[in-house]
């Protein structure tokens, strides 16, 4: 198959596309009977789409899942404009109990608990299994072999991210509410993995008790 033609292939099945693609669904999609597609084929294509787009208002963004077209940042705010509907702004005790599970994983309830001084609200836990943003990844093999938490690929997904490795170090966490709008909220803990995170997040704010506001508005 011809550069050009594959190239426009792969640009309007991505552009159509309600999820990411990986390099192989391309190559199926794109690939016929008469003609098969080779994966350096599909990679020299999109290397030049991502070229592309160094000027525009979109980039093909390549996450854990695969490569998409989506918005750039710093555009965000005209296009919000388009929903009438504010994003969804998610609870202090969800996010920390997300950022926890993000850095530690994987993790227990309990050893979140030790960290942020309060239960884990079963609602929170079912909240982040159901967006498919945590599973359960094993057992401890400690008495009552408890649940170990980690990230699931949608949750790389959905933040942009093509792998943990690309999570702000805990040293830079500020950073990590630039990675979506809804993390523009604190993480606290006294756990000294998450500490620096939480001074970052919260202006150092102690632990606290968890309101009914933290665990049925998630």
């Amino acid at each position: 198959m011809e550069k050009k033609q594959l190239k426009k292939i792969i640009e309007a099945v991505l552009l159509s596309s309600g999820r990411p693609l990986a390099v192989r669904d391309l190559v199926r999609i794109a690939s016929s009977d008469e003609d098969k597609v080779k994966e350096k084929q599909v990679e020299a294509v999109l290397v030049k789409l991502v070229d592309e787009c160094e000027e525009r208002g979109i980039e093909l963004k390549k996450v854990a899942s695969g490569y998409r077209y989506q918005t750039r940042e710093a555009v965000s705010p005209w296009i919000t404009k388009l929903w009438e509907e504010k994003p969804p702004r998610y609870s202090r005790a969800l996010l920390e109990t997300l950022a926890l599970i993000a850095y530690r994983q994987p993790i227990t309830r309990a050893e979140i608990e030790d960290v942020r001084g309060v239960t884990v609200s079963s609602r929170i836990v079912r909240l982040l299994e159901d967006r498919d943003w945590i599973k359960v990844v094993g057992r401890k093999e400690t008495p009552g072999r408890p649940a170990l938490y980690a990230t699931t690929q949608s949750f790389l997904d959905y933040f942009g991210l093509s792998s943990l490795s690309e999570l702000p170090s805990l040293m830079e966490a500020e950073k990590v509410a630039q990675l979506h709008p809804e993390l523009a909220l604190p993480l606290t803990g006294q756990d000294t993995d998450a500490a620096a995170a939480a001074d970052n997040f919260n202006g150092g704010r102690p632990p606290h008790s968890e309101t009914a506001e933290d665990s049925d508005h998630a």
